[in-house]
């Protein structure tokens, strides 16, 4: 029967037992009206809320929870942007949860609210590139990162667990206390407790945040777009510029 059981139920029923709580003391420290029992053998679903609860008060990781990663713990209080509610599909696969622009707004308002989460749209993508990790995705609104994001065009990103784990200059979707910005990330030596934001956009300043001020990281691995247009007047035009270039090159090797 153990062997049927989901991997977080087995985990979650090893966090219990290494605490050396009983069913009934580990549910009361849960907040669980009735004891584990129902949860251990499959019964009860392992709901976002019990699994905030493993996350602040044992540091237990959401993501190792899950299987998704090897860090059991991680310190929510330094640098933890790891995703608040994970979502899985009747095979028990992380899905991928949606967030178009109108979500977007009251996003990081719910971020852990287990109901509010779960009616986002969800789907998955049976590619490689897709499993063993946490991924999300969100519509961009405005025009801060042209050329490479156009505005509703969707970005799909990986689930960070800490700021430690983050790249310079790669581009990532940042969840703060009252917005979602999608922005290329550069941490600051001098002052570690803060990151820059930057745009591709010339237009548009990079911006310093608190780092306790981002609630989940995720790092952009693709985009979805869709109404694929014609190439601009202006691409056109450099295109012609560079068969020009190149003609010339070519004219120049006949004559030597």
């Amino acid at each position: 029967m153990d062997k049927e059981l989901s991997i977080e139920v087995k985990r979650f029923k090893k966090i219990r037992e290494e605490l050396k709580h009983t069913q009934l003391s580990f549910a009361e420290v849960l907040g669980i009206k009735a004891s584990t029992a129902d949860i251990e053998r499959g019964k009860t679903k392992l709901s976002g809320k019990i699994v905030m609860q493993l996350l602040h008060q044992f540091g237990i990781n959401p993501l190792w929870l899950y299987g998704k990663s090897y860090a059991k713990h991680i310190n929510i209080n330094e640098n933890d942007v790891s995703p608040k509610v994970i979502t899985l599909n009747s095979d028990g696969e992380d899905s991928i949860l949606l967030v178009n622009q109108k979500a977007a707004a009251g996003y990081p308002h719910n971020i852990q609210d287990v109901e509010w989460v779960g009616k986002l749209p969800a789907f998955n993508i049976p590619l490689p590139q897709y499993r063993n990790a946490s991924y999300r995705g969100f519509q961009v609104e405005g025009d801060s990162m042209l050329p490479n994001i156009r505005p509703n065009e969707w970005v799909l990103g990986r689930a960070v667990a800490s700021i430690s784990e983050a790249s310079d200059s790669r581009i990532y979707i940042v969840v703060l206390n009252d917005s979602v910005l999608v922005k290329k990330l550069q941490k600051l030596p001098n002052t570690p407790q803060k990151v820059k934001l930057i745009s591709l956009n010339p237009e548009y300043l990079p911006i310093e945040v608190e780092i306790r001020e981002i609630q989940e990281l995720w790092m952009v691995n693709s985009k979805l777009t869709f109404g694929i247009e014609e190439p601009s007047e202006s691409t056109l035009l450099r295109q012609l510029q560079q068969s020009m270039e190149e003609l010339k090159g070519q004219i120049s090797n006949l004559k030597t």
